[in-house]
């Protein structure tokens, strides 16, 4: 038995498949969900989601949002969202320096914008440690195109 998982952003369909598990952090820590899991509703925080299907795992790293599990089916309504395959590499390191340095060069006074900051670091964190985990096959319908 399977689960359907749907990993969705408010521009595009990033994933939908049927998979054997999901694997997620939420703002509690990592879950797993198999088939026939309890129904749950939790908020993601930033960080990778993998789903496996027949020995294959497809990442993706995913900025927050809210997981819902019921009836053997996921939603992921993402923040943002990217598989493993889309994320420019040096674009995303590249982003990690810049926001590393400007916490470097001092930790701004206003509350907003160090939050703004932190989140662009976890982003750009996040970014990274995926893109490094490009898919030797890539599972069909992985969705959608790769942003823009």
């Amino acid at each position: 038995m399977r689960l359907k998982c749907d990993i969705i952003t408010q521009e595009r369909t990033v994933f939908s498949e049927d998979v054997d598990m999901v694997l997620a952090r939420g703002i509690e820590g990592e879950m797993a969900i198999l088939p026939r899991h309890a129904p749950l509703i939790t908020a993601l925080d930033y960080g990778e989601v993998r789903v496996r299907r027949m020995g294959q795992e497809q990442t993706f790293a995913v900025g927050g949002g809210v997981l819902q599990v019921a009836h053997n089916r996921v939603i992921i309504l993402a923040d943002s969202a990217e598989s493993s395959d889309e994320i420019d590499l040096m674009r995303a390191e590249d982003a990690r320096r810049r926001a590393e340095k400007v916490m470097a060069e001092g930790v701004p006074a206003d509350p907003a914008a160090m939050a703004a900051l932190e989140a662009a670091i976890r982003r750009a964190n996040i970014r990274v440690k995926v893109g490094s985990r490009r898919p030797q096959r890539r599972m069909p319908g992985g969705g959608g195109e790769p942003p823009a």
